[in-house]
């Protein structure tokens, strides 16, 4: 099978150059066109794909050769972009920086390579004019097989500073696409995690999305990068299929439901018609933590516990004071529970729901903020203490992929699982481990974390559940049987 979607990728030098402006931009610009565009982050990014989603109206996705493999970047891409006119991709800080001590690997010019796709390079012009030309000239022959083919200039200051600045690249003979100034409308906030994301901004994320696709349809040669798009050659390969890739991941043994464990979640109304999962059997209801504090989601794992046999219902924990009737599962995800922390324990009668639904041997699946709100108390409030462990916030930032094996069998995984995730957080659980720890971390360095209690998984470590579609299978068989 092979596929030629228009497509291109947006990358720059470094990071701060402006490349989810640009990105952003052109999804937006191409939207407004008619077009259907497909909105993709490399790298395991939550935020940027919210600002995509809203440019585009589809569901912002990752492609990420670190936590999924290089093999899985062209299906997932292709998944994603089904059907669409054009694709858009945006990189990872520089286009050549990845996975730290790993070459290339994860890095914005090797999912170019893999996708086939021309790379369009945004560079912060703002302190520089002749020397723009010998910047350009580097990344266009660093690497022989990454095709840069033009160039937006961002934050020029005047016609004058454009003048030279065109004028150096005319020697370089790498097309410019655009030329964008400083406009304070497109300016998105920042704190300690990165860009604050949509879903706390409401109509001040889709003003500044607004003012990136004006911006960018009256600075740049929409038609120049669409022919340009256009141009990528054809990408071989079948599209990522969650159901396919669950039905072949290899049967999950069937848990056995702690001794006296409760019924997990109340019953559906006598009389409701359940759900059938496409295997026929009864789906299941799995309850996913939404809203403004946790806000980190892989688009595909919501694809694939449906896939698994499970009705995903979201909730939002600053809202309800209970789980979705009838809940079977729980996954609780990442985001800023540190930010919300206030609201959160103030949400008590969800608090003591979600304690009983996880004490009483019901499958949990909790990653990141997840984790804290897990926790006895998040910087001295209480939160939902079926954890015995504490969280605060921290001045140190955790960053980085982790390479890991689960220590314990769970709800995910079995007892020497191997998986790749990514560490994000400025917070500190103590003790970092339970007696039954969730991971062993292979690199960079050498320990275990995270919480495996009866039916709960609780885990600092982000993970690609295309990966291992397993995971989807095996925490659904545990929700039929709990």
């Amino acid at each position: 099978m092979t596929s030629s979607v228009p497509r291109l990728v947006v990358a720059a030098p470094s990071s701060g150059s402006g490349k989810t402006t640009v990105a952003t931009g052109l999804m937006a610009a191409f939207a407004a066109r008619g077009l259907a565009v497909s909105p993709h982050k490399v790298g395991p990014d939550y935020i940027d794909p919210g600002y995509h989603a809203l440019a585009t109206g589809r569901v912002g996705r990752n492609l990420d050769a670190y936590l999924c493999g290089t093999g899985l970047i062209a299906p997932l891409f292709l998944h994603g972009s089904r059907g669409c006119d054009i694709a858009v991709v945006e990189g990872v800080m520089g286009l050549f920086d990845g996975a730290a001590g790993e070459g290339e690997l994860a890095s914005t010019a090797q999912v170019a390579k893999l996708l086939r796709a021309p790379v369009v390079l945004v560079v912060d012009a703002s302190s520089q004019s002749r020397s723009v030309a010998a910047l350009v000239h580097g990344f266009t022959t660093w690497d022989p097989e990454v095709r840069v083919a033009g160039v937006i200039l961002n934050k020029v200051g005047s016609d004058r500073h454009e003048a030279l600045l065109r004028e150096a690249l005319e020697s370089v003979g790498v097309p410019v696409f655009g030329v964008l100034r400083r406009v304070p409308q497109v300016d998105t906030p920042s704190r300690h995690l990165g860009l604050v994301p949509v879903a706390e901004r409401g109509a001040a994320a889709v003003e500044a999305v607004a003012a990136m696709g004006s911006q960018v349809a009256d600075s740049c040669d929409l038609d120049g990068l669409l022919a340009l798009a256009r141009g990528a050659g054809a990408l071989s390969g079948a599209a990522f299929d969650a159901a396919e890739a669950v039905v072949s991941s290899p049967p999950p043994p069937l848990p056995v439901p702690a001794p006296g464990a409760a019924a997990p979640g109340p019953p559906l109304r006598p009389g409701r018609p359940r759900p059938q999962a496409p295997d026929g059997l009864e789906k299941v209801r799995v309850a996913v933590a939404g809203g403004a504090a946790f806000t980190f989601s892989y688009a595909e794992h919501g694809e694939l516990l449906a896939a698994a046999g499970a009705e995903v219902v979201v909730f939002d924990p600053l809202r309800d004071e209970g789980l979705p009737e009838g809940t079977r599962g729980l996954v609780i995800g990442g985001g800023f529970p540190e930010v919300y922390a206030a609201e959160l324990s103030a949400n008590e009668p969800l608090r003591k729901v979600v304690a009983e639904f996880a004490l009483g041997g019901a499958p949990v699946a909790a990653e990141c903020a997840g984790l804290l709100y897990l926790c006895r108390e998040l910087d001295g409030r209480p939160m939902c203490g079926v954890l015995d462990a504490t969280a605060r916030m921290s001045e140190r930032l955790t960053l980085g992929y982790r390479d890991a094996v689960a220590v314990s069998d769970s709800v995910l995984a079995g007892a020497g699982t191997r998986m790749r995730g990514h560490e994000f957080h400025r917070t500190v659980v103590e003790p970092g481990a339970g007696a039954a720890p969730a991971w062993g971390v292979r690199a960079p360095d050498r320990r275990v974390e995270g919480f495996v209690q009866q039916g709960v998984h609780a885990s600092y470590l982000h993970t690609h559940w295309a990966a291992e579609p397993g995971v989807a299978r095996r925490f659904v068989e545990r929700c039929r049987t709990s």
